[in-house]
């Protein structure tokens, strides 16, 4: 349930997540957070005291939902909106959250963040290439879904912020698990991906991708994991499988390796 009110920056809503643990001020128009950064949080293994970077952060949904679940880690996120950023502000503050929110292009971070490492970084990157001539209408959603940045360059910038022994952890479309492959190789290792299907029978269409700085093991790759239950959506209620649910409703942990 939303209620719209009037703020600086233009319309809002008010958004409960996690079962009303947490509640989210995002734009009423443009890219709003649907399931995917709360499984992408849900993925990340952390324990208090994590220091935990967020690119491409939003209004904070994906590490506002990890301290749900693990409270006192150190946030930070990025974000090159800057309305976004401010309403990832507000929305940390009302959560109790420690977090910096940066404004910031993530190819050209500003010097003291550039000088930092964190012991897990998590990434939605957009979902689309410009290069593809994929648009979407409202800009605010253009910007989150398919952003000036290539998926290279994001990766690059989320590479280079893991410390020793630390993680990354993202989520994309299963259409371009190679190239995230491919940018990881001979950087980051032990790979873990999760793939993530619509319902039993269907091809994945997401995949959940973990890395370790240093990591030697095996790339392990899980079964796909449905979202929903039965065939098809028969009607017009939710109809998430019972895993997902107890994620989505009572923040419970998604182990990536299953």
């Amino acid at each position: 349930m939303s209620r719209t009110t009037r703020a600086a920056q233009g319309a809002v809503t008010q958004d409960a997540f996690l079962g009303g643990r947490l509640t989210l001020s995002q734009p009423r128009q443009g890219y709003r957070a649907g399931i995917d950064p709360v499984l992408l949080a849900a993925s990340v293994e952390a324990e208090a005291g994590h220091s935990i970077l967020d690119l491409g952060c939003g209004v904070g949904t994906a590490m506002l939902c990890l301290h749900t679940r693990v409270p006192g880690l150190r946030l930070t996120g990025v974000d090159l909106d800057p309305t976004v950023c401010d309403l990832a502000r507000a929305n940390a503050r009302a959560a109790s959250a420690e977090a910096e929110i940066v404004t910031a292009d993530l190819r050209d971070l500003p010097m003291p963040l550039r000088a930092q490492t964190f012991d897990r970084v998590v990434t939605n990157p957009p979902f689309f290439d410009r290069a593809d001539g994929a648009r979407a209408r409202d800009a605010g959603r253009d910007l989150g879904r398919g952003g000036p940045v290539p998926l290279e360059d994001w990766l690059e910038a989320a590479i280079r912020r893991v410390r020793p022994k630390g993680r990354l952890t993202l989520i994309q479309p299963a259409g371009r698990l190679d190239r995230v492959i491919a940018a990881l190789h001979g950087r980051l290792g032990s790979l873990r991906i999760l793939p993530l299907c619509p319902r039993a029978e269907r091809p994945p269409h997401l995949v959940i991708v973990e890395a370790r700085h240093g990591g030697r093991s095996p790339l392990r790759l899980a079964s796909a994991l449905p979202l929903h239950d039965g065939a098809h959506h028969g009607d017009d209620r939710p109809d998430y499988s019972r895993q997902i649910e107890r994620i989505l409703r009572n923040g419970e942990k998604l182990p990536i390796d299953r």
